[in-house]
């Protein structure tokens, strides 16, 4: 960079279906829900982060909340744009001369498609991004772990992140075989909204279900520290009275079971497309989670009774696909697995 490295701001992005993180100089700068308000007469953006997740499902008619990203893909291009360039001024608080064009790494979903891939490339680029690398996310997660991937060994790595599951195996720099589907934080928030809904004849919002989710979230209706019952209160569907009801981490257990076994399946097909030589490698080292959904209790006690191979929880899941996309932007003249 040298002397005109003003001119220029590096930064990574993890642009995530739930959260978007950034981060620069080696410093997460920016940990905010990935969502907007916008004014619906003027489309000027209200509010951005937290304070638009403060308005989520409390808006009168004048203005609409959106979640510019669904199952990890860009779903409202102009929206996530104004989200970007939003959340990036937030980086730079002070007021300055002028604007510094950005070097940025932007993480995506390894299941994307090049039309998916172009809408993240194109959103940035408008965002003030000069240099935009991507990388995908489960290289970054493995990279925010720890684990070396270019060396000639076979690491697994699963993200359950807000939108998608990103399950791949790693060795030599690149994805050896890997699979992305679409169930993931938002399609157990869902499952539990839909849970209350057939089984308490309750009606409850996003928000509600992600409380229950953080509280009493489960993936074994049996586990060493459970947590105290979570109580709910919304109106009743028949009578539209208000209603109070405890809810036990062994009923969100049973409601999340059939997305979790959908998760199995996925690893179960990565495993068998592994080759022999990775799989023993993995076998021996066993398989790394990461992303926010790894936070859901006796996830990796499941998996490994299922699978017969050790779970590894990373250190801090929910950053550890921004930290490995900061670590790839300082490499990123040296890395051949970013895309440009």
């Amino acid at each position: 960079m040298g002397i005109f490295s003003f001119l220029t701001q590096e930064i990574a992005i993890d642009l995530g279906t739930a959260n978007t993180i950034i981060i620069h100089n080696d410093k997460i700068v920016v940990d905010e829900p990935s969502i907007v308000a916008i004014d619906k007469s003027t489309g000027r953006l209200i509010a951005i982060g937290k304070r638009a997740q403060q308005m989520h499902g409390k808006t009168h008619d004048n203005i609409k909340t959106v979640r510019p990203l669904r199952d990890g893909v860009i779903a409202d291009f102009n929206a996530a744009e104004q989200m970007i360039r939003g959340m990036i001024k937030m980086i730079n608080q002070k007021p300055r001369f002028f604007t510094p064009s950005l070097r940025m790494v932007v993480c995506i979903p390894s299941g994307s498609t090049e039309v998916e891939v172009r809408a993240v490339r194109d959103s940035s680029e408008h965002a003030g991004g000069r240099d935009v690398y991507m990388i995908y996310e489960p290289m970054a997660a493995a990279i925010g772990i720890g684990i070396d991937v270019e060396e000639p060994f076979g690491s697994m790595v699963v993200d359950v992140g807000g939108g998608t599951t990103e399950i791949a195996v790693i060795a030599l720099g690149g994805i050896v075989c890997n699979k992305s589907i679409r169930i993931a934080g938002d399609g157990f928030t869902n499952d539990i909204q839909a849970y209350m809904r057939h089984q308490h004849n309750i009606k409850i919002g996003e928000r509600m279900a992600e409380n229950i989710k953080i509280n009493v979230g489960s993936a074994l209706p049996d586990i060493e520290e459970p947590p105290a019952d979570f109580v709910v209160r919304g109106p009743n569907l028949m009578t539209a009275m208000p209603v109070e009801i405890p809810v036990s981490y062994q009923e969100i257990s049973h409601c999340l079971d059939k997305s979790i076994s959908k998760i199995e399946t996925a690893i179960l097909g990565v495993l068998e497309q592994t080759p022999p030589e990775l799989y023993a490698d993995i076998v021996s080292k066993g398989i790394y989670v990461a992303g926010g959904g790894a936070l859901l209790r006796g996830l990796g006690k499941r998996l490994y009774d299922k699978i017969g191979i050790p779970f590894h929880l990373a250190e801090n899941p929910m950053h550890a696909v921004a930290r490995g996309t900061g670590i790839a932007l300082k490499n990123a003249d040296r890395l051949t697995f970013l895309m440009r």
